[in-house]
C-alpha cells in the first residue's frame, strides 16, 4: 500500500467529513425555520484499483442528500392565514424584485416552498416569512368555482363587498291539523277557517287584507315567522308571514293559503298584507297533493323596499300538515340569499385550501383557491433562499394535482432532529479525527522510510 495513497484517501475522507460537518451546522441552525428541509449527507466510494490480488487506495466523495419530501410536524398557529400542507405538494409562490411607484414588482417566474407562514401585506398580496407572494385560483362569486387553471398571485380586495338582492327564500314549515287561532273553537265547526263572510263587508276574494281588516285577518292565522330581505342597495326589508287555514276537505284533507305583509304603516282601506297566491293543499296523510316545491311572489316590495321577484323554496315535501299540540306552525327553515354590502374585517383560510373574507354584514365569501405543486422528483429541486425551491430538468415539470391538503391556521415545523444531528455530529467528529490520524501516521512513516539510509 502506498504511504502517498493513504494520506491522499485520507484527505479526502477529511474533506468529506468536512461536507458532512456544514450540512449538520446548516440543519441545526435552521432548526426553529418554518418549512426548512434538513440535508443529510451521502458519502459515494472512489475506486482507483482493485482485483483479487491487490487494491490501491481510492477515495471518498461527499453529496448532499435532500429531505424535500419529508414532512415536518405541523404545529397549530394562532394567525388564521398560516397554512400547512398535508401530503407531497409546494406552495407556488413568487419573488419581489423591485418596488415601482409604490407597487411591488415580481419577476414572472415561479418558485416553490412549504413555508406557509402567510400574512397579507398591504396591497392584499399574501406572503410568507421570506417574501414570497402566494399563488393560487381565483373564485367566481356567482359559481363559487375557481377560475381558469393557471395559478396566479392571490390579491385580497380590500373594497366593499357589494349588496346582494335577495332573489330566493328558503322556506320548511309544519302546520297544525287544528289552527289554534284566537277565533278557533273544537265546538263550532270551522271556526277555525279564515273565509271571505268573517270581514265585515265580505271580501270578494282572499287575496289582499286591507289595514282596516287586519284585526280581523290576525285572529283567524298564525305567525309563519319573519326573515330579513334586501334590495340592489342593500336596503333591509322584514318580510312577515302568516299561515291561514281557508278549507277543510272530507277525509282530512285541508287547505291553507300564505300570506305575507306588505306595509306596516297602511291604514283604512290600503293594502296590508297580500296572499302569496299559492293553494298548499293536503292529503290525510299530511302532505301536500299536488306538491309544492316553490312558488313565485311577484314584485314583492315591503315597507317600501323593492324585492322584485322572489322564489319561495320549500324544497321537497318540506311543507307538511301533522299534528301540533300548541297549534301553531312551527317554522324548521326560513332563510334567504341577499345580504347588504360589507367592509373586509377578516381572512381565513377554510378546510378546503381557499382563502375566504368574512365582512361586517357577517358574509364569508371563498375569494380564492390555494394551488400546490408536485414533482417526480422533489428532492432534485434546486435550493434557494428563504425556504424557497427552484424546478430543474431533473425534479421534472410542476403538476397541479395531488399535492395534498392545505391546513388554514397551522405551519409546518423544519425537518430536522436536533438529537439526530448531535448523534451525526458525534460521529463526523471522530471520523475526521480518525482522517487526521491516519495523515499523520502516514507522514511518520515516510519520514522513517526516508531515515533508513542514515
Amino acid at each position: 500500500m502506498s504511504f502517498f495513497g493513504s494520506m491522499t484517501t485520507a484527505i479526502t475522507g477529511i474533506r468529506a467529513q468536512s461536507s458532512a460537518l456544514g450540512h449538520i451546522s446548516d440543519n441545526i441552525a435552521n432548526s426553529q425555520t418554518v418549512g426548512f428541509k434538513r440535508t443529510d449527507t451521502s458519502f459515494q466510494d472512489i475506486v482507483t484499483a482493485s482485483t483479487s490480488r491487490n487494491h490501491l487506495p481510492g477515495a471518498v466523495l461527499a453529496a448532499p442528500a435532500f429531505t424535500n419530501t419529508v414532512q415536518g410536524s405541523i404545529d397549530a398557529s394562532e394567525t388564521p392565514t398560516h397554512m400547512a400542507i398535508n401530503g407531497e405538494g409546494f406552495f407556488i409562490v413568487s419573488s419581489q424584485v423591485a418596488t415601482v411607484d409604490g407597487n411591488p414588482v415580481f419577476d414572472g417566474v415561479n418558485y416553490y416552498t412549504r413555508r406557509g407562514d402567510f400574512t397579507m401585506d398591504k396591497h392584499g398580496y399574501l406572503v410568507n416569512g421570506a417574501g414570497y407572494a402566494l399563488q393560487g385560483l381565483e373564485i367566481d362569486p356567482t359559481t363559487g368555482n375557481p377560475v381558469g387553471d393557471t395559478p396566479g398571485r392571490i390579491q385580497i380586495d380590500r373594497d366593499f363587498l357589494a349588496a346582494r338582492t335577495t332573489s330566493t327564500i328558503s322556506y320548511r314549515a309544519n302546520l297544525p291539523a287544528w289552527p289554534k287561532t284566537v277565533n278557533a273553537d273544537p265546538d263550532i265547526a270551522n271556526s277555525e277557517l279564515l273565509t271571505v263572510g268573517r270581514f265585515t263587508p265580505a271580501l270578494a276574494d282572499l287575496s289582499a287584507i286591507s289595514a282596516a281588516n287586519e284585526d280581523i285577518f290576525l285572529d283567524n292565522s298564525l305567525s309563519g315567522g319573519a326573515v330579513t330581505g334586501y334590495d340592489a342597495l342593500g336596503a333591509p326589508a322584514n318580510v312577515q308571514f302568516r299561515w291561514a287555514k281557508v278549507d277543510n276537505e272530507d277525509g282530512g284533507g285541508d287547505t291553507w293559503n300564505l300570506f305575507y305583509k306588505v306595509d306596516d304603516g297602511a291604514t283604512g282601506a290600503d293594502d296590508k298584507w297580500l296572499n302569496v297566491g299559492q293553494d298548499y293543499a293536503f292529503d290525510g296523510q299530511g302532505r301536500l297533493s299536488p306538491a309544492v316545491d316553490s312558488t313565485t311572489i311577484t314584485g314583492m316590495t315591503v315597507n317600501g323596499v323593492s324585492l322584485g321577484d322572489i322564489v319561495l323554496d320549500h324544497g321537497a315535501s318540506n311543507i307538511t300538515q301533522f299534528e301540533d299540540d300548541n297549534g301553531t306552525v312551527e317554522t324548521t327553515a326560513l332563510d334567504q340569499n341577499g345580504y347588504p354590502s360589507g367592509e373586509l374585517v377578516s381572512i381565513a383560510v377554510s378546510e378546503n385550501g381557499r382563502i375566504t373574507g368574512t365582512y361586517s354584514n357577517g358574509k364569508t365569501v371563498d375569494l380564492a383557491e390555494v394551488s400546490l405543486a408536485k414533482f417526480n422528483a422533489a428532492d432534485k429541486l434546486q435550493k434557494i433562499d428563504g425556504t424557497a425551491f427552484a424546478a430543474t430538468q431533473e425534479s421534472g415539470e410542476p403538476m397541479l394535482t395531488g399535492g395534498g391538503n392545505v391546513i388554514g391556521s397551522a405551519q409546518e415545523a423544519s425537518n430536522v432532529d436536533i438529537a439526530d444531528e448531535f448523534s451525526k455530529l458525534i460521529v463526523t467528529q471522530q471520523a475526521y479525527t480518525a482522517g487526521t490520524r491516519i495523515v499523520t501516521t502516514a507522514d511518520q512513516l515516510i519520514s522513517e522510510t526516508l531515515n533508513m539510509k542514515r
